[in-house]
């Protein structure tokens, strides 16, 4: 063990920044979560909160408000699964298939883009064009025709939100498929035109065979995150439609924790939030496993 240490050091010393950040930033954050078992409050020090045992989930699975923002993560979640995840992947089917280099290029590089912008300008740009005030708007001012305030209706929030995501988000989803994609034997695809087998047949039995397990792996991660569908993007846009449509369980730890200051309280959702997490991936990874596919891990 220690001459492999000595001989890959190099590459530890890449794994290292990113470990020091898990250790930091997620196991030493997740010692604090004690404190839900506490009375701590953010005036005292954590020596002096006194010991309140599983009180504070009791309280927090009597509230309704809890339940309502779950249940609105979900929803938003369940959303983002069926409408932006197969995005990525038919993105980069159509990169695939592209024969020209520079073009290939130049489309991956106008996809990947609104990846880099931060979600204040992109609620901003959606603002600007949805909104009361905004392009859509102006234009049927216009012509005569009745507006539509987008951005402030409740009904059309969730729909919205994945649509945002899909224009952020869907041309960076696409580089693991399309590193999946490259790895898929040419000569599948020689031997089913052969066949006689048409563009959908040898997606059926070649294409997605090929990157299945790449599909299940991606999978068994989104559902470890089914309780987290973007904060920021959501917080920005909560006061446009109210709690009732825009509350998720993170903005409620948030107004909870960080604004009330009830901090046992926003601790025991966040246990919460990570316990159903892990659930859904082990038991999405066995499903994976019965599949014949690797999953996450063995």
């Amino acid at each position: 063990m220690w001459r492999r240490l000595v001989r890959d050091r190099l590459l530890w010393l890449f794994l290292l920044p990113g470990l020091a950040y898990f250790l930091i930033f997620h196991l030493g954050a997740a010692l604090g979560m004690g404190i839900a078992f506490t009375d701590y409050w953010p005036g005292g020090g954590i020596g002096e909160a006194s010991w309140t045992g599983p009180g504070t989930f009791g309280r927090m699975f009597g509230d309704p408000d809890f339940w309502h923002a779950v249940l609105n993560t979900l929803e938003i979640s369940l959303l983002q699964l069926v409408f932006f995840f197969p995005v990525p992947l038919a993105l980069a089917l159509l990169l695939h298939s592209l024969t020209s280099t520079t073009v290939k290029r130049f489309v991956q590089n106008v996809v990947y883009l609104p990846h880099f912008i931060s979600w204040v300008i992109v609620v901003a740009v959606f603002q600007q064009i949805l909104g009361g005030a905004g392009v859509l708007n102006g234009f049927l001012a216009d012509n005569g025709m009745h507006t539509i305030d987008i951005i402030g209706n409740p009904d059309a929030f969730k729909p919205l939100l994945v649509a945002q995501i899909i224009w952020k988000d869907s041309g960076w989803g696409t580089i693991i498929f399309l590193a999946a994609l490259s790895q898929v034997d040419d000569t599948l695809y020689e031997a089913s035109v052969v066949d006689g087998a048409g563009p959908w047949r040898r997606f059926w039995h070649v294409t997605l065979p090929s990157i299945r397990p790449v599909i299940v792996l991606l999978l068994v991660m989104r559902l470890g995150e089914i309780l987290s569908v973007g904060f920021e993007q959501v917080l920005l846009q909560r006061d446009a439609v109210g709690p009732a449509a825009g509350e998720i369980l993170d903005t409620f730890v948030y107004y909870k924790g960080i604004v009330g200051g009830d901090f046992p309280y926003a601790a025991a959702a966040g246990i919460f939030k990570g316990l159903v997490g892990a659930v859904l991936v082990y038991a999405a990874n066995k499903i994976a496993h019965r599949l014949g596919e690797q999953g996450v891990y063995r």
